[in-house]
């Protein structure tokens, strides 16, 4: 064979090869396309009652926002979901600007379309009557209110006002007056999670802003009008918060007289709350590979340091506490990324673990509820040991 026949040879396989994983490629995101488009439900509720949901921006005023690029007082958007007198249309998932929440563009085609996720929540229904305790809740940093909503539906159907505050400058995305707010490094620090000094002093920091959001917004929530008029639970609140947003909550709770509870969803501690504690009942419900619980997995990045921050909190609250491994989960379990159609490479890139997404949730909702009604519904505090008993995925830490 000639070296000209040898060398149009490998060309034509090369050729071949090549025309094959394009085939290839192309089918493969075809498939992802179409499969990225089928209809998500949020899982069921537990709870009675109906849910409807509504929308707000609420203006600290007695605050300069450390974080605003021409400062000015600190803003932030609110959904508000609460038990509904009447069922009606699903409210959008996440409708006008909030969309961009999910992937756009071509890496969108790798995610489930926002358009496509159905919730149980009718957009400003009617509020039921009776009294609502109100549930602050705030997500992990770089998120948004709107992906928890399959937390935030269960617990409205049990009763509650959920007021979800999506921190501005921290969350990748937030709306204010109908334009996209995006986050900044000061906002979301690039090295929240180092082990220097200087990051835990701007994690202090931080977490103090979050916590004061909190708090703002639960004395917001207590003063409702309209609809919600003599309907809220005045001198009662319980904090809630996934990763950063569960260092705020505790942090929160300790400054906050009128907190009965606060819950952690696998967020290292920042604040004062580290070194003093909280004398109400507490809940942190941790991810098989983190230390919030003092007990660290083998891919713990910061097993030492996270380990002694965990301790020092038990430590120092006197208040009834309760630890949990949510053995399969990884950091994104407790959010609605659990929910969602995510297909490789954008799956490998998310941290969810091996339990299947909506088990997670189911587990961390049925945590919740125990929880939140034991510390607003004098529950009895058994209810949590069922839980558990329940639960095999749920081991005690």
């Amino acid at each position: 064979m000639t070296a000209k026949r040898r060398v149009r040879q490998v060309l034509r396989v090369m050729a071949a090869v090549v025309v094959a994983l394009v085939v290839i490629c192309v089918g493969y995101v075809a498939i992802v396309s179409q499969l990225s488009r089928r209809v998500v439900a949020v899982p069921d509720l537990t709870g009675p009652s109906v849910v409807g949901r509504t929308m707000a921006e609420w203006v600290d005023r007695t605050r300069t926002d450390p974080l605003a690029p021409g400062g000015g007082p600190r803003r932030l958007s609110v959904w508000l979901w609460y038990p509904s007198a009447a069922a009606g249309t699903s409210a959008g998932y996440a409708p006008g600007g909030w969309r961009k929440l999910l992937f756009g563009g071509p890496v969108g085609w790798f995610e489930s379309d926002a358009d496509k996720i159905r919730v149980h929540a009718t957009a400003d229904a009617p509020v039921a009557g009776g009294k609502l305790p109100i549930v602050v809740l705030e997500p992990g940093m770089g998120l948004s209110a709107p992906q928890y909503t399959a937390v935030a539906e269960n617990l409205a159907s049990h009763g509650y006002l959920v007021a979800g505050v999506t921190p501005t400058y921290s969350a990748n995305l937030t709306m204010l007056d109908g334009a996209a707010v995006m986050s900044t490094s000061k906002g979301n620090p690039p090295d929240l999670g180092g082990h220097s000094g200087s990051a835990q002093d701007e994690g202090n920091a931080l977490v103090a802003l979050w916590a004061a959001d909190a708090r703002f917004v639960a004395r917001e929530a207590a003063a409702l009008d309209g609809p919600f008029r003599g309907k809220v639970e005045q001198g009662a609140v319980t904090y809630v918060g996934h990763s950063f947003g569960g260092a705020a909550s505790l942090e929160a709770c300790h400054l906050d007289r009128h907190c009965v509870g606060a819950v952690d969803l696998d967020g290292t501690q920042f604040g004062s709350v580290v070194q003093e504690g909280l004398s109400v009942p507490s809940m942190i419900l941790g991810s098989e590979d983190s230390c919030v619980t003092g007990t660290c997995g083998p891919d713990a990045t910061n097993p030492e340091g996270e380990r002694e921050t965990a301790a020092s909190f038990v430590k120092a609250s006197t208040g009834m506490s309760w630890r949990f491994i949510l053995n399969g989960a990884r950091h994104f379990n407790f959010t609605d990324y659990s929910l969602y159609y995510l297909a490789r490479p954008v799956r490998n890139l998310v941290p969810l673990g091996s339990i299947d997404g909506r088990r997670a949730l189911s587990i961390e909702n049925a945590c919740l509820t125990a929880f939140i009604d034991v510390v607003n519904k004098r529950a009895a505090a058994k209810a949590l040991d069922k839980v558990l008993h329940n639960n095999p995925e749920l081991s005690q830490a």
